[in-house]
């Protein structure tokens, strides 16, 4: 497929440009002061949040596909690299700055190659179950973390654990003003949040701060600022990065590359099936590939496709890449006249802008309803957030794919299985196999429930056997509706084999029913059909049925 540049932008009239950069200008009032709140989850200087709305918005909006999806920094991402480079480098430092581009140059490249080899459907392969799970976590890691600064109370501890234990032991050193600023700036941010989400409160919470640090003194007062930024449009650059360094930063890259195909793919389906869009999920990859190489080259660190951006642009009216364009100008402008200012912006009120993104990450009302619907995931999407807690998001993030794949087998190794009994009124239905179950006089009717493969035949076998040994008349049919089996692979075909053989010395007949193409195409190369003959193959039960009927009534029979 050709490349299409700013695919993102059309189709589009005057009349929706217009109404979009005017949704790009109310995006930016919002959005603006979360970029800072990222960089400060990241570990980076507060001035490269605003960096990852610059470039990497311009390079998506150009070779991306989405029209609704918002590139820039994000907290799961910015969580996930800043839990390894704290261990390898001082957060903020020149070191760590350079690690952090490298790590987004990196995940830039999986990207790409991702791209080139269309492997857009790994997005499949993390469930929204433990996503959800995973977020939660993140959620809970990142508003611990910025409880230090809420409270005024030092900790040094990286991990969510040694940081809870610190501030229980500290509540006595707990700074009174900084306590009281950031738990009114939290209730501002999220009653705002909830009755008018589309009012520029995070916007209106900043522009107080920072007239209140100045006007009042703050800093004399033990409320600390972030202090003077390298203000000004960022410079494209290269970081001189050792080869030993670059092999250490793959793994955190590839969690990054993981969660960035999960969370952006997951993300434009979602809206993009609100609008009736196109999803071109791989055209997508090659738009994140470009931003996240943008965020290296302009000193900016890993960007994703965010929800909650995502969502804060839909809330704004923004239905295309315009509105993204708009916000990117808007960052330039900060970046120009307005970027001295944040230096007196109370780390307290930073920090509460932060913890309430970090609540957002929560789903409550997604988990309550995985819960009521299906408490076996929800037991997933619990052990997922525990494990980013305890373990560190690198490690839950090996686990969501884990349990999502584990999920996947599990009801791929033990299906539901069934028989056509007797109701009743004497009309056969199906019901969940157990000893002692018969459809009729000498027949059962036996549905399995997933493909025949290797880890499975066991269960096929030995349930089909106890079934027969337990019916009560002797079984004389068998007939197997295939109706969910697609694959046989050769394992399974062996066993398939062993069993019709020996039911067949026992004098009962193996009847497949409702066979597909793929199934018959199986069970003729691994052998099935020369052992049951091709009589005892149907398409459908009806005609398995009839041909039992004619055969119980041959004058042979």
């Amino acid at each position: 497929m050709p490349f299409r540049p700013f695919k993102g932008l059309f189709p589009a009239s005057r009349i929706s440009a217009v109404r979009d950069a005017g949704a790009g200008v109310i995006l930016a009032s919002m959005d603006i002061p979360q970029l800072l709140g990222y960089a400060r989850i990241a570990g980076m200087p507060t001035v490269t949040g605003l960096y990852t709305g610059l470039l990497p918005i311009i390079a998506f909006a150009l070779f991306g596909a989405s029209r609704s999806l918002v590139v820039a920094a994000d907290s799961a991402t910015a969580t996930i690299f800043a839990s390894k480079l704290s261990t390898l480098a001082e957060p903020s430092s020149a070191q760590y700055i350079a690690l952090a581009g490298m790590t987004a140059l990196l995940t830039a490249l999986m990207l790409l190659i991702a791209r080139i080899f269309r492997l857009g459907f790994l997005a499949d392969f993390l469930s929204r179950t433990v996503l959800v799970g995973f977020l939660a976590g993140v959620g809970v890691q990142v508003g611990v973390a910025m409880m230090g600064d809420m409270l005024g109370i030092p900790i040094a501890s990286r991990s969510t654990l040694g940081q809870i234990s610190l501030i229980a032991t500290h509540l006595s050193a707990i700074h009174g003003l900084s306590l009281t600023i950031s738990a009114l700036v939290v209730a501002i941010i999220l009653l705002f949040k909830h009755y008018r989400p589309r009012w520029p409160a995070a916007l209106a919470v900043v522009v107080i701060g920072i007239w209140s640090s100045i006007a009042l003194n703050l800093s004399s007062r033990g409320i600390g600022v972030i202090g003077p930024l390298d203000i000004g449009v960022p410079h494209l650059r290269l970081f001189d990065i050792g080869w030993f360094q670059t092999l250490s930063l793959l793994q955190v890259a590839g969690s990054c590359f993981v969660v960035i195909i999960a969370q952006s793919a997951a993300t434009s389906r979602a809206f993009a099936e609100r609008y009736g869009d196109n999803v071109d999920e791989n055209a997508d990859l090659l738009g994140l590939a470009a931003a996240n190489a943008a965020a290296a080259l302009s000193g900016a660190f890993v960007v994703n496709g965010s929800p909650t951006q995502t969502a804060m642009a839909e809330q704004a009216g923004a239905r295309s890449q315009i509105a993204q364009l708009t916000l990117a100008a808007c960052v330039v402008a900060v970046l120009l006249f307005l970027g001295r200012w944040l230096q007196y912006l109370p780390q307290c009120v930073l920090a509460s802008l932060v913890f309430t993104i970090a609540v957002g990450l929560i789903a409550v009302k997604q988990m309550n309803a995985i819960r009521r619907e299906s408490p076996g995931e929800f037991a997933l999407a619990l052990t997922t957030a525990l494990a980013v807690v305890i373990a560190g998001v690198e490690t839950g993030i090996f686990l969501a794919i884990v349990l999502s794949l584990l999920r996947h087998v599990r009801h791929s190794y033990r299906p539901h299985t069934m028989i056509f009994a007797p109701n009743r009124e004497s009309r056969w239905e199906p019901v969940p196999s157990h000893a002692g179950l018969e459809t009729g006089p000498g027949l059962i009717v036996y549905r399995f429930g997933s493909d025949l493969f290797y880890a499975n035949e066991h269960l096929f076998t030995d349930e089909v056997r106890r079934l027969i040994d337990t019916a009560p008349t002797p079984v004389r049919w068998f007939i197997v509706d295939a109706s969910a089996i697609t694959d046989l692979d050769y394992s399974a075909g062996r066993s398939v084999n062993t069993l019709c053989k020996e039911l067949a010395a026992r004098g009962i007949k193996v009847v497949f029913s409702r066979v597909s193409q793929y199934l018959r195409a199986d069970m003729d190369r691994h052998g099935v059909t020369s052992v049951i003959g091709t009589n005892s193959i149907y398409s459908t039960l009806h005609e398995a049925l009839a041909s039992l009927h004619e055969t119980a009534h041959s004058p042979t029979q």
